[in-house]
């Protein structure tokens, strides 16, 4: 059994397949065998009562001939035994004087047993069936030739012997190419994924021509492969971009200390900490961000969301911002019924960074709104600056994306804020896009509600 573990799929599948047509052809032959000689003796033991039958219906109208009783072909002997078990008539080759069997046999075989007979008890090579009926007190005894019978089995056993052994090599054989043929194609998804493994990005598995199950085995293992890549190429970009956006920081403060340093009178000391303040600032805001990314991207999906009025959200959110005195007004406009199922924290983040992003691009004013449409909550936060062209509307919820227009990331911003919008608001199971305000530019988040419309 272990030496069949460690072989391959391909010996292990041939090896099973065969062993279970082989308990099944060494089963049939033998149920072959056991019928074909039950069939044969039964048609013997048949034929030799028709025959007791006719004797018993001459000596019951006693009109037996005088002299041997007459057999015909296929009979080899027949006893009549009178009621006291002694031998009244006999055939030619029979014994006159001595039954053929004693009177248990006789009895079993009046009640329709058939019992097997030497044939060197009446002088004959051949092995006999010995059968009878009742003629009234009177038994008749008729005993056949079976050599022929088991004759005949014996051949189909041979035959059966030799033919099973040859059928189940001739299977294992088959089955051994027709598995190997099967694996092919998978033998070459291994291969190549060998290479892919060591050759980097670009390379597919072989698809096969058939759509069998290994054929929708390379497609969505190609589309994984595609899946992982993507995500590879993101992760490595995203890794470039947040070790440039930390090193510009970091140089400001170095660059800063260093002039100090080398010119105290020409940077005062007081001055330079504010510089280094802010880009620490900076920095400490840009690693926030990265760590609450991370924790979205790792976090397990779930369906079970508190509920949470996204009105009280908003307004709390406009109501901070408006009290720090913003660079534009902000407003708020909330209409009907707007729980959703998400997350307080996340929300927050969510119209937190909408609205902060619409302030730094403002022209004149921001509106954040929250209204019930069917079953979902929008959430829109409007300004009025200069708009984001159609084709970069999917870029700015990138992570660390640059535009080249007037709403590239300013300083006071990460990079990462709308992306931020957009992962918090997928994992609370909603979306998040960005429309034409006309003018300026409108964030539009979608979250299920959390009771459906009455």
């Amino acid at each position: 059994m272990r030496a069949l573990e460690r072989s391959g799929l391909r010996a292990r599948l041939t090896a099973i397949a065969t062993a279970l047509v082989a308990v099944t052809l060494v089963a049939g032959g033998a149920l072959l065998v056991l019928a074909l000689r039950h069939s044969l003796l039964d048609g013997l033991d048949t034929s030799g009562r028709e025959r007791a039958r006719e004797i018993a219906a001459l000596v019951q109208s006693d009109s037996l001939p005088s002299g041997p009783l007459a057999v015909g072909a296929g009979t080899a002997v027949a006893q009549v035994l009178d009621g006291s078990g002694a031998v009244a008539e006999a055939s030619v080759g029979g014994d006159s004087l001595v039954p053929l069997v004693d009177s248990a046999t006789v009895r079993r075989v009046r009640a329709g047993a058939a019992v097997p007979l030497a044939g060197s008890r009446v002088g004959l090579p051949d092995e006999l069936r010995l059968v009878g009926v009742p003629a009234g007190s009177s038994t008749v005894l008729v005993a056949v030739s079976a050599q022929e019978a088991r004759d005949t089995v014996r051949l189909v056993s041979f035959t059966v012997a030799a033919l099973v052994p040859l059928a189940v090599l001739c299977f294992a054989v088959a089955c051994w190419l027709v598995v190997g043929s099967s694996l092919r194609p998978v033998e070459a998804l291994r291969r190549r994924a060998d290479e892919i493994t060591g050759a980097g990005e670009g390379l597919r598995l072989p698809v096969p021509p058939g759509r069998d199950e290994v054929h929708r085995l390379a497609v969505t293992l190609n589309g994984m492969i595609a899946r992982l890549e993507e995500s590879s190429r993101r992760q490595r970009a995203f890794v470039a971009d947040a070790a440039h956006e930390l090193r510009s920081p970091l140089a400001a403060v170095r660059t800063q200390v260093e002039v100090s340093v080398a010119h105290p009178q020409a940077a005062p000391w007081d001055e330079t900490a504010d510089g280094v303040l802010e880009d620490v600032a900076r920095m400490t805001r840009l690693v926030d961000d990265l760590l609450l990314l991370a924790r979205i991207d790792g976090a397990p999906e779930t369906r079970d969301r508190p509920v949470t009025d996204l009105g009280a959200v908003v307004a709390s959110v406009v109501g901070a911002v408006s009290s720090v005195g913003p660079r534009v007004p902000v407003t708020c406009d909330v209409a009907g019924d707007v729980r959703v199922r998400a997350d307080a924290d996340s929300l927050r983040r969510i119209v937190q960074n909408l609205v902060d992003n619409a302030v730094r691009h403002a022209a004149t004013a921001v509106e954040a709104a929250a209204c019930r449409h069917g079953d979902e909550v929008r959430l829109l936060v409007s300004d009025d600056g200069a708009g984001v062209p159609p084709e970069a509307r999917e870029r700015v919820f990138e992570r660390f994306a640059r535009l080249d227009d007037a709403r590239s990331r300013d300083a006071g911003g990460t990079g990462l804020g709308l992306s931020i919008v957009r992962d918090l608001a997928t994992a609370s199971g909603g979306t998040a896009a960005l429309e034409d305000g006309a003018p300026g530019a409108r964030f539009v988040v979608r979250l299920p509600a959390a009771l459906p419309v009455a």
